[in-house]
């Protein structure tokens, strides 16, 4: 039986400019030149220019300077163009085909190709040679074999209908072996080692090292030297030499093969610049987030004269609301893209504000505890506002390129009742382990005792968890002789 009912419930939905705004927050650099494209692109009434839309907003808010005496943030007067730097003065008016050339092409061939180029440089038979670029296939990245030959054998039974022993597989991989970079084909890092040594083993370290790693390979990993030296009746200086000789191999050959477009994308763009002029701090939006669009006076123009023609047919009322729609979309997204900069903006005066003694001086010991709701407070956004700035941004000071995360940690409270900074812990924890006697490094235990004394009384754990934070290996890995 169907029945009717009606009933009452809440539901947030957000407008399309909302959605719009949370979207361009949450983009990088790249991805809203991405962005402005394919609007550029889909929309017809947006073009690139100067006009008042686009740059009213973000040229009014694009400098900061603290106030010295009272280090709270003011908005700047306008910059005569004698006082901007040279770089920021660059025309970043090119058409859309022009901006594609900024996309990175790479001629370089793979580490793949360039293993199979070798197999033509071997007198192999067609069977050996398919044997041998089926190995090839096998390897990843790392230059690494990481399959066993039986699976690898029932691969080839199961999916090829080649029935194939383990021998004819083994001689393929010694084959690859041969191969440079010296170590590719290995199947664990025990292997690769040994075959880079054993390509060149003409001095007596490098012997001595082929029996280090060949018979001695887990207490040389774990450094537990005086085992080594004890066995094999060598002394100290013997076995440093052995230390040096691997430290100079490579553990992924196939590393250094990656390609012009892999290593871009590891590129960071910063979305900010903080400048230090005789400590007044200014912050401007790198020039590819300013973005100069405008709607496109022409469709102005025909918008003007469809409306004053005031005719009745379908066409011409099609025509009119085409019109509008596209002037009334490119008017949004303008709009929108000067208040994702006026948050971002915002945003990273507010944590120079807080952050100001870090800023200045570069020192990570400075750093305040600061979390998003302190940030929050200031701007009046909310804490997904600012979220979504400090995700995926980044800002270059004088000192270095930082994550906007980097600017945000917790307090660690002692048993005393005092507050300090992750950031303060941390960079005690390392200059303590980095003024260590590593013959006898430190223990955790140790380390807490050490930070203990000098004010930041914490448990053993949270010593061991900041140190494998600052990717510090434990005390046994880091004795040296």
């Amino acid at each position: 039986m169907l029945k009717q009912q009606m009933t009452q419930k809440q539901q947030l939905k957000l407008l399309p400019q909302q959605l719009m705004l949370v979207k361009l927050l949450e983009a990088t650099t790249i991805e809203l030149d991405e962005r402005v494209i394919q609007e550029l692109e889909s929309n017809p009434a947006l073009e690139e220019g100067a006009g008042d839309e686009a740059t009213k907003d973000a040229d009014s808010q694009d400098e900061f300077e603290p106030d010295m005496e009272s280090g709270d943030s003011d908005l700047a007067d306008y910059r005569t163009e004698d006082d901007i730097p040279d770089y920021k003065l660059v025309i970043n008016n090119r058409s859309k085909d022009e901006k594609k050339e900024d996309i990175p092409f790479s001629a370089d061939i793979t580490f793949h190709e360039y293993l199979l180029d070798q197999v033509g440089l071997r007198m192999l038979s067609e069977e050996e040679r398919s044997f041998v670029e089926y190995i090839i296939g096998n390897i990843d990245n790392d230059g690494y074999l990481r399959r066993s030959t039986t699976d690898m054998c029932n691969d080839l039974l199961f999916q090829m209908g080649q029935d194939v022993n383990e021998k004819s597989l083994n001689k393929a991989i010694e084959t690859v072996q041969e191969f440079d970079p010296a170590g590719v084909g290995a199947r664990s890092l025990q292997e690769c080692l040994l075959l880079q040594l054993k390509r060149d083993d003409s001095s007596g370290a490098r012997r001595l090292a082929v029996v280090v790693i060949e018979r001695y390979f887990e207490e040389f990993a774990r450094k537990n030297y005086q085992k080594i030296t004890t066995e094999l009746c060598i002394e100290d200086t013997d076995l440093k030499q052995v230390i040096s000789e691997v430290l100079h191999l490579n553990p992924k050959p196939g590393s250094a093969w990656s390609t012009l477009l892999e290593r871009n994308k590891e590129v960071v763009i910063p979305d900010f610049i903080v400048e230090n002029d005789n400590g007044t701090l200014i912050v401007t939006l790198n020039d590819r987030n300013r973005h100069s669009l405008r709607v496109s006076p022409d469709y102005k123009v025909m918008q003007q004269q469809l409306t004053a023609e005031k005719t009745t047919s379908r066409n011409a009322k099609e025509a009119v609301q085409y019109v509008k729609q596209q002037i009334e979309s490119a008017e949004i997204f303008i709009d929108t893209l000067s208040r994702r900069n006026t948050t971002l903006l915002t945003t990273m005066r507010a944590i120079i504000k807080l952050q100001r003694p870090f800023f200045l001086e570069g020192n990570e010991a400075l750093l305040k505890p600061m979390i998003l709701k302190d940030i929050a407070e200031i701007t009046g956004y909310d804490l997904s506002t600012i979220s979504r700035v400090s995700n995926s941004k980044y800002v270059q000071t004088e000192f270095g390129t930082f994550s906007l995360k980097y600017f945000f940690s917790q307090l660690v409270q002692t048993e005393s009742g005092e507050e300090f900074s992750i950031h303060e812990v941390k960079d005690a924890l390392q200059n303590i382990i980095e003024g260590e006697d590593k013959s006898h490094p430190y223990s955790d235990e140790k380390l807490a005792e050490l930070l203990t004394k000098e004010g930041f009384d914490i448990a053993r754990r949270t010593v061991a968890k900041y140190r494998d934070q600052l990717g510090l290996p434990t005390a046994q890995l880091r004795k040296e002789l």
